[in-house]
């Protein structure tokens, strides 16, 4: 009964993680690149703690304090082509508990001499319509996967 509960959480996660892909993918994307992206975010999802040890792995991270933690979640980027993959956020343990993605915004400044990226650590997947800001916690690493 876990399982079957457990599959169709996934299962409803990656539906709607594939409207919400669909809201931001650019139109040039095609529905190969939505279902793309959604799985990612399932990928990210399923294995985040692997992918987390992974990184502090890398990062001589290895044991963060109690009052400290780090999670893996997933990142939609926008502004420069459609991007998702995983970033790993840091911080105190009740605030990174409350992050859910991190929402990456891009842009170009003074024709393409500069490109600016702002990653903001949110409490939704939707960062759409929903781009609530978790302050005091910052992104220590990103994985992309270009769509």
């Amino acid at each position: 009964m876990k399982n079957r509960r457990r599959t169709l959480t996934l299962l409803l996660a990656g539906a709607v993680m594939v409207a919400s892909l669909a809201a931001i993918t650019p139109v040039r994307a095609g529905i190969g690149d939505v279902l793309k992206g959604a799985g990612i975010v399932l990928l990210v999802n399923q294995f985040g703690d692997e992918i987390n040890t992974t990184i502090n792995k890398l990062t001589v991270n290895k044991g963060v304090g109690s009052e400290d933690r780090t999670k893996v979640v997933p990142i939609v980027s926008i502004g420069q082509g459609g991007y998702v993959g995983a970033a790993q956020v840091s911080g105190p343990a009740n605030l990174v508990d409350k992050v859910k993605a991190v929402a990456q915004l891009e842009t170009n400044v003074s024709g393409k001499t500069f490109r600016i990226k702002v990653l903001i650590p949110v409490e939704s997947k939707d960062i759409v319509k929903d781009l609530k800001r978790v302050t005091g916690v910052g992104v220590s690493a990103i994985i992309d996967v270009r769509l």
